[in-house]
């Protein structure tokens, strides 16, 4: 592990591919590799069987964010499990013996192409870690391209927030459907519910801010 993290140190947040487009952090394929063997071996479900990561999802990143502070994300997953998804009600259910917050949404995509064009709807956090899990519907989601995007927000720790300039034509799209769970990193610069093919826009996700361990 302490090899890991050296690894991660020296990698930072600069991506390992010049001039590619880079969305997320990139890490050494043995790095990829450990990862992808971890969450395939499911160490971290705690019971946990209803969905699994997204194709997307930075899976060094959770590897790693998993093994600095477990009992979170132990508490998460086994209340996802032990709870009624499409029944409990919405707004924000506290996970007992934790700081954590289950935001319970039902709601619809809104960003749309337009929106998008405008450079409507980014963010990215420091402080903490989106995970989102559609129980109903379709969500659409873009993440940034790194190359071409730049922050045009203050940021404080209070709001936790970074906003973006952005190319609208070079995100990286992508839709979350019941089944998978989405996790978006400080990496991760995002949109959430962008409009999709569906005909209906209408969801419930459950978004948690997780804490961001260094």
């Amino acid at each position: 592990m302490k090899r890991i993290l050296t690894t991660l140190a020296l990698c930072g947040l600069v991506g390992l591919s010049a001039g590619a487009q880079t969305y997320t952090n990139e890490y050494p394929k043995d790095l990829q590799k450990l990862a992808a063997k971890w969450v395939k071996r499911g160490e971290w479900k705690n019971g946990f069987t209803k969905a699994v990561p997204a194709d997307n999802v930075n899976l060094v990143e959770f590897y790693i964010q998993y093994q600095r502070n477990p009992e979170q994300w132990k508490a998460l997953f086994k209340w996802l499990q032990e709870n009624d998804l499409l029944s409990v009600p919405s707004g924000r259910i506290p996970i007992p013996g934790t700081e954590l917050t289950v935001s319970v949404e039902d709601s619809e995509n809104w960003c749309s192409e337009q929106d998008l064009k405008a450079g409507k709807g980014s963010e990215s956090h420091q402080q903490k870690i989106d995970f989102m899990y559609v129980v109903k519907g379709t969500e659409g989601f873009c993440r940034l391209d790194h190359d071409t995007s730049t922050p045009n927000n203050t940021y404080t720790l209070e709001k936790d927030r970074w906003e973006y300039n952005f190319d609208a034509d070079r995100l990286e799209r992508f839709v979350s459907v019941p089944g998978t769970f989405n996790i978006m990193f400080p990496c991760d610069w995002h949109i959430a519910k962008v409009k999709t093919q569906e005909g209906n826009q209408k969801l419930r996700v459950l978004v948690v801010k997780v804490k961001y361990t260094l």
